[in-house]
């Protein structure tokens, strides 16, 4: 595989220096890419810079993935509008495991492969580096010229942040521009990659090296991803999607990438998943003829909750899908667990009850009636259950004056009561 045209069908190129696609077809190129580790968890806003390791790999080279302890430490000036805390170092390497172990999903670490990925910190060389060592070892190759040329310097210095630029920001494209240096001496690494926002700090890499080694240095990035609508990928209004399933659960993973545009749609098809040309292109055909299925999402969907979940957590968030959509049984409700419930039903409107209410048995009409209003009255009740149109927990109710007790609970704590096709209710028992 070709690592540049694979890149280039799938949308992911937005700078490549000359010379880089000659260098990848002569012989196997070590490359890293940076990530913050403010976090314990990536979310989708790293997964294209991760998708780019992921084919680097896949075409043979060797990946490395850079945890940047110490630049993540200040804030990159490239977008950012206020500096970042400082992490300590036990916080640091908590991150760093969370973080190498969602790696392992997309990368082979693990192998005795000449290419297999490797997890590297910045924090590690830089620690010990004193700052007058590091402005004579590295200061004096770069000119203060050089660095007030980058754009994403001028964009600061030009009113765009409200604060300025910090002499600590300004340095960063120094301190970026030393891994690739370090990299480059220790690993034989020749290529960083990054979002288009790290163009001017690759580059500041690339003419460090050339200044200090005369070696060989490159550069390539991805496009930022945006929504059609101009709007933020990956942001929801809880905050970011998390890859992490403590922080967003697998459902919640699933319905995000479920609910995209169709144009979005078939960009992330590309950009986010390892399927090849041929199939991409036919599920796009498939969708515009007939985009009511929504054949792309479907599919979207299915192999990014996957690769970053399990096949299981898909068939999960699946089921729970077809809860609140399709005619699905009692038996797949009580096989949610607490956290997919809620997320499920998240919005819908809820009531509490007493549990002692329930440990003796409740009349469905007084219950959703009195003690929650579900139905408006005991006749509307009465005429919805008769016609089949009351349900609860999925199951049609028989008789409006059914005994309800507490073995009816979904995890001993929840009542689902369905009135006619689409309306929902949560009943908690407190």
């Amino acid at each position: 595989m070709n690592f540049v045209e694979e890149l280039r069908w799938r949308g992911m190129i937005h700078d490549m220096m000359p010379g880089t696609e000659e260098l990848l077809a002569k012989e196997q190129v070590t490359a890293y890419l940076g990530i913050d580790p403010t976090a314990d968890s990536l979310h989708i806003g790293h997964l294209c810079g991760v998708m780019m390791l992921r084919h680097f790999q896949r075409c043979g080279h060797k990946p490395l993935a850079l945890i940047g302890g110490a630049t993540g430490m200040i804030g990159d000036p490239s977008g950012k509008s206020s500096e970042r805390n400082l992490l300590d170092e036990e916080t640091l390497r908590h991150n760093q495991e969370c973080i190498k172990k969602q790696l392992s999903k997309f990368l082979d670490f693990d192998s005795d492969a000449s290419n297999r990925a490797e997890l590297v910190n910045n924090y590690d060389w830089m620690k010990n580096f004193t700052f007058l060592d590091f402005a004579r070892e590295v200061g004096k190759h770069i000119t203060v010229n050089y660095m007030m040329a980058k754009e994403s310097v001028q964009k600061r210095l030009n009113g765009e942040a409200r604060d300025g630029l910090s002499f600590t920001e300004f340095t960063y494209q120094l301190l970026q521009g030393y891994d690739f240096l370090y990299l480059n001496q220790t690993k034989g690494c020749k290529l960083q990659m990054g979002g288009s926002d790290q163009w001017g700090n690759i580059t500041t890499g690339t003419e460090l090296i050339r200044r200090t080694n005369g070696n060989e240095a490159y550069a390539l990035t991805c496009p930022l991803i945006t929504k059609a609508d101009g709007g933020k990928f990956g942001k929801t209004e809880s905050g970011n999607v998390w890859l992490d399933p403590r922080y967003t659960s697998p459902y919640k993973f699933y319905q995000f990438w479920l609910n995209v545009s169709d144009a979005d749609a078939a960009r992330y098809i590309k950009i986010f998943t390892s399927l090849g040309k041929k199939e991409i292109e036919v599920l796009i055909a498939e969708h515009e003829a007939a985009p009511h299925l929504r054949v792309l999402q479907k599919r979207l969907a299915k192999e990014v909750t996957i690769m970053v979940h399990s096949e299981e957590d898909y068939n999960a968030a699946v089921e729970a899908s077809d809860i609140l959509f399709g005619n699905t049984t009692s038996d797949a409700l009580k096989k949610l667990d607490e956290d997919t419930l809620l997320a499920v039903f998240e919005g819908v409107p809820q009531f509490e009850v007493s549990k002692d209410a329930l440990s003796s048995g409740v009349k469905a009409v007084d219950l959703f009636t009195e003690n929650a209003a579900v139905f408006a009255s005991k006749g509307e009740m009465r005429k919805l259950v008769q016609g089949g149109g009351a349900s609860l927990n999925k199951e049609k109710l028989t008789a409006y004056d059914q005994i309800v007790s507490s073995s009816d609970l979904l995890d001993e704590k929840y009542l689902l009561v369905q009135r006619g096709k689409k309306n929902y209710y949560l009943i908690i028992a407190k």
